[in-house]
């Protein structure tokens, strides 16, 4: 087909982030419980060709913390198919990102994941489901999420993915930050604060429990991310919204991931929009959004 077709994809946040000790190699096992929540990068490409990018950011993203052309992810999934394949798979693809830029939420993991989609379905490559799971791991380790979507359990660096059963609707108020952290230097200070850490992180059951219950109270109690401390001790700033947000009545506040967004969870879309405007309120500046999960990972909505 020539186009366009558009495929929409979904930021993540982390509802728990177990951190194993590090390993010879460097990396940390880690065990995540990941929630695909409605915020979406959409990508629309079209008439195959040399492959060719442009990205339109919505107002409250910063264009200057986009990567240099060439050097998106975009264009190492279209190589990754390519390679696969053995033949090419440009097209002009622009990408209209509402997804927060170096905030911990996948916005170019959702990206990587909507270009596999599109370019396969593009080229009718019709690649398998697991072959397109492998590609998704080699371009990063949120990749495989932002295509299976929903809730789901992440292992290994996290690029293991299984679906977990959820049905409850959840609903969060997410505040990105307006300056991005480094995820080495929250590892690393992790290290320094938990020199004892364990290989493997205990397994995420009272947060599977929780999510089971449909009961919003319970899921905050469950939420945790070893990563918190460490970003904490980093970023004061990001406490003091933890802080702050659930003085405005959210049950609970984390860092989503190594941060530095912070992410609320609410006990429905009315109390959310409530605390994101008492957030906004006291700062006009800073950027308050509202979503739900889970939702679907990387899929055509416009052929």
């Amino acid at each position: 087909m020539t186009g366009p077709l558009t495929v929409r994809a979904a930021a993540k946040i982390n509802l728990l982030l177990g951190v194993g000790a590090p390993r010879p190699d460097g990396f940390h096992t880690l065990v995540t419980v990941y929630q695909a929540v409605s915020l979406y990068d959409d990508l629309v490409v079209e008439a195959p060709a040399d492959l060719s990018v442009e990205t339109e950011v919505a107002h409250y993203i910063d264009a200057s913390h986009l990567p240099a052309a060439g050097d998106n992810i975009v264009d190492r999934a279209a190589a990754a198919l390519a390679a696969h394949h053995g033949r090419p798979a440009g097209a002009q693809v622009r990408i209209d990102k509402s997804i927060p830029i170096a905030g911990g939420l996948a916005g170019g993991s959702a990206d990587g994941a909507a270009a596999l989609v599109a370019l396969d379905r593009l080229h009718g490559f019709g690649t398998s489901d697991d072959d397109l799971l492998a590609l998704a791991a080699g371009l990063g380790s949120d990749v495989p999420f932002a295509l299976v979507g929903g809730t789901a359990l992440g292992e290994g660096h996290g690029e293991l993915v299984t679906p977990v059963p959820d049905t409850g609707t959840w609903w969060w108020v997410v505040v990105p930050a307006a300056d991005g952290m480094s995820t080495p230097a929250v590892y690393r200070h992790y290290d320094e604060l938990c020199p004892d850490a364990p290989a493997v992180p205990d397994p995420p059951d009272p947060l599977l429990a929780a999510l089971g219950s449909g009961d919003p109270r319970q899921l905050a109690a469950a939420l945790h991310n070893d990563l918190e401390q460490a970003a904490f001790d980093l970023r004061p700033d990001l406490a003091a919204l933890v802080t702050e947000g659930v003085a405005a009545g959210a049950l609970r506040g984390l860092v989503s991931g190594s941060g530095p967004t912070c992410v609320f969870l609410c006990e429905s879309a009315e109390h959310a929009r409530s605390v994101a405007g008492t957030l906004r309120t006291a700062r006009d500046e800073r950027v308050v959004l509202v979503a739900h999960g889970p939702v679907a990972g990387a899929h055509v909505v416009d052929a």
